[in-house]
């Protein structure tokens, strides 16, 4: 009796937004992805935090496979939690106490919101010190995860002076490039690359989809969100208000892109146009999201790096991945499970 072959596991493309501390639930998407071993990968794209995951989860698989990438990531973010405990955003008694991960009540916090309003970084830290640079330190290969050509990489990064993208991949991946793809210019100085200098990807894409598309030949793509499109209530103090802008603003080139794909997808489906002619594919579009609970976070959260709230983000991360997997994640191949739309009401 002939032993039955296994279907072919859907090739994906990984869609990884940023978001800072809150980056530590995209951790748990993946390692819930990963432990179940379900999916090929064929590139990622992301950016500031979903940057720093992707590459690790990218350089983890070439070099370790499922279990591979599942420890350097859970070592990168455990390391990100040990800089912060001897930082001055450590957790203060009152967090502790209140368990709340919010920081706007943390003693140091309203000092250092003040001074980035009346100080550059370049007055405030003129060494240009950046405390990922040592996080990342030893973790990736990058002439290795430049040479790979499975999962492959994308990374964005947002060009100062020119006011454009830049896509970094294959050879072009470095330390530095994660670096650029999470400067936040409140907080750090410009990247410099190749006489260039970048701030954070989001300011032109969280993340970029075109080259999942256009590089890859993906059918489906899986969107990891975190930062939140909806919240629930008008932003009144200052800070959030400037907060709430930037979300806005990191969203705004995302969302534009998944309504164009969203167009093209029903100019194809009803003939009006043709992948010969167009040399354009119809491609599926999926999403991992917790939103109702992620939108009740303060952007504020996002500089907390306590172990103890990043593995409740990592847990949140995984039981999304699972709701997923167990409903939506059958649909990969077939159609896509959300509608843009449901995005602008």
């Amino acid at each position: 009796m002939t032993k039955a072959k296994a279907a072919p596991r859907p090739r994906i493309g990984l869609a990884l937004q940023g978001g800072g501390s809150h980056g530590a639930f995209t951790w748990g998407v993946l390692d819930r992805l990963l432990e179940r071993d379900r999916l090929d990968v064929e590139a990622i794209s992301g950016t500031s935090a979903g940057a720093l995951n992707g590459a690790l989860l990218s350089y983890g698989w070439l070099t370790g496979g499922a279990q591979g990438a599942r420890d350097l990531l859970h070592r990168f973010w455990r390391r990100v939690a040990k800089a912060n405990a001897f930082g001055p955003m450590s957790p203060s008694f009152l967090t502790q106490l209140t368990g709340n991960p919010n920081v706007e009540a943390h003693p140091v916090y309203a000092g250092f919101d003040l001074m980035i309003r009346m100080m550059s970084p370049y007055q405030f830290n003129p060494l240009g010190l950046n405390p990922l640079a040592d996080v990342l330190e030893g973790l990736i290969d990058f002439g290795k995860l430049a040479e790979a050509a499975e999962m492959r990489l994308f990374v964005s990064a947002t060009n100062v002076t020119q006011g454009k993208m830049r896509l970094f991949q294959g050879k072009d991946l470095s330390a530095d490039c994660l670096l650029a793809t999470a400067c936040l210019p409140f907080l750090f100085q410009a990247v410099r690359i190749d006489g260039e200098h970048y701030w954070d990807g989001g300011y032109m894409g969280n993340p970029v989809l075109d080259p999942l598309i256009k590089q890859c030949r993906v059918d489906d793509i899986v969107i990891v969100q975190v930062t939140p499109i909806h919240r629930p209530e008008v932003p009144r103090a200052p800070t959030a208000i400037v907060d709430r802008i930037n979300e806005v603003s990191f969203n705004s080139t995302f969302l534009r892109e998944l309504r164009s794909i969203e167009l093209v997808n029903r100019l194809l489906a009803r003939g009006a146009m043709t992948p010969e002619a167009s040399g354009m594919r119809q491609v599926h579009l999926h999403r991992i999201q917790a939103e109702d609970r992620m939108a009740h976070l303060g952007v504020s959260s996002k500089l907390n790096a306590d172990w103890g709230f990043l593995t409740d983000l990592c847990e949140l991360g995984r039981e999304a991945a699972d709701r997923w997997l167990a409903g939506d994640a059958a649909q990969l191949g077939q159609r896509s499970t959300f509608e843009t739309g449901s995005l602008f009401v």
